[in-house]
């Protein structure tokens, strides 16, 4: 678990080579937990929602949430782009989540495949 949440960030900006299964899917629930315990402890801290804005204040902490998020963003989709390679096909596909409900279920299907022999495969990160 925590060699799979090293792996992510240590490969945040790459986008080729391949993914398994637990390096996937351990990061993006680890993500989904830190992101909802650091909201809540924001929001407890602010005493209202981070989408309000009342003050200076409010507009760094806001801002700085979104930085961190467009940085996770960015390493979740080279992680995507990795696992989809691990099930031998390209990172255009991706772009079926663009479909509203069908594609994204897709995508989790995908996701979930085992390893596959495959022409990304480049040994070890």
């Amino acid at each position: 678990m925590i060699e799979s949440y090293k792996r992510f960030w240590h490969n945040i900006l790459n986008f080729s080579g391949t993914s398994n299964r637990a390096d996937y899917w351990w990061p993006i629930g680890i993500n989904y937990v830190l992101g909802m315990i650091l909201m809540y402890a924001v929001e407890k801290m602010l005493g209202h929602s981070i989408n309000d804005i009342y003050t200076w204040g409010d507009w760094t902490i806001n801002f700085v949430v979104l930085v961190i998020g467009l940085v996770v963003w960015i390493a979740t989709l080279s992680l995507t782009f990795r696992r989809l390679h691990d099930t031998n096909r390209s990172a255009w596909w991706i772009l079926i989540s663009l479909l509203p409900l069908i594609g994204q279920i897709w995508l989790i299907i995908l996701m979930l495949l085992p390893s596959k022999p495959n022409r990304f495969r480049q040994g070890f990160f």
